[in-house]
């Protein structure tokens, strides 16, 4: 065996090899989360182009691209529908804790009832409020009256248990959970309000438009491979210290630490046993010359 293989043996003790495992894993975790955040950009870019697509194309009637009770699919996400019928405001449900430029708010979704008998949940805007909690249907600004032809983009339903619909309102929206509640068959999914005519008496702000940049995902791939890569490389150097004396000696020149007057080795300074009875012998003179300046100063 080489001495420059000899000097690696202590990379198979059991200390470096518990520490090369524990690396190896960080690493492959690194791995799995750097391309995990990889895959969200690929999906960002992806859902990305679906929407410049769909925002690019025609309003489409909405019989073309919603069915009753079906969540629209991904690829139909932000495409623009037209719609002609009535608003039922009697069955406005209303989305709270939505802010605006930091204010409180909420949003008013109104079936709108088609000729067909199926309402499509149209949020027709925001609106700001005194707070972000239950807000009465009766003070949000009223729809046009009559028929209505409306167009808006296209979203899919949220879900989880913010979905659900308490006293006419909610916290995100669903046609799966609005159905029921209001007692109106609808169509899957919503849309968001783009325009409507006639024009109500009191507009309600308008849904911003989506987000199309592609995130953050880039740069935290990024960062989780770098982080794997530099534990890999920490435990390289670590093991080239090792095998050069050079870890040995970082060590040989870091200041003893002390635990409680005890340096690491564990000893500590002994005491000597002829100072302390010089001390004793001190403190017994001292007191004898403080009894006898008493006994005078009585006298």
């Amino acid at each position: 065996m080489s001495p420059r293989a000899g000097s690696l043996r202590f990379l198979l003790s059991r200390r470096w090899l518990l520490l090369l495992l524990s690396v190896l894993l960080f690493a492959y975790a690194c791995l799995l989360l750097g391309r995990w955040q990889w895959h969200r950009l690929e999906s960002k870019k992806t859902g990305n182009a679906i929407i410049r697509t769909n925002e690019k194309a025609a309003p489409a009637p909405v019989d073309l691209v919603l069915k009753h009770g079906v969540n629209p699919p991904d690829s139909r996400s932000y495409a623009v529908v037209s719609a002609t019928g009535t608003y039922d405001a009697s069955k406005t449900v209303i989305v709270r804790y939505q802010t605006r430029d930091g204010n409180a708010g909420a949003d008013a979704v109104v079936p709108l009832v088609t000729a067909s008998g199926t309402a499509l949940l149209v949020d027709r805007g925001w609106f700001a409020t005194p707070n972000q909690g239950f807000v009465d249907a009766a003070k949000v600004p009223a729809p046009p009256s009559g028929q209505v032809t409306v167009t808006g983009w296209v979203r899919q339903n949220a879900s989880g248990s913010a979905a659900q619909v308490v006293n006419a309102s909610t916290r995100a929206i669903s046609s799966t959970e609005i159905e029921p509640a209001i007692g109106v068959p609808t169509y899957g999914g919503f849309v968001q309000l783009l325009t409507e005519s006639p024009k109500p008496a009191t507009a309600l702000a308008p849904a911003e438009p989506p987000d199309l940049s592609n995130g953050p995902h880039f740069f935290y791939a990024l960062q989780w491979w770098f982080f794997g890569i530099l534990g890999l490389f920490g435990y390289g150097y670590l093991a080239w210290e090792e095998a050069t004396g050079r870890g040995q000696l970082r060590r040989a020149q870091q200041p003893a630490k002390r635990r409680g007057g005890r340096d690491v080795g564990g000893s500590e300074r002994a005491h000597d046993p002829a100072v302390d009875r010089q001390h004793g012998a001190a403190d017994e003179r001292g007191g004898r010359a403080e009894q006898e300046r008493r006994g005078t100063a009585e006298l």
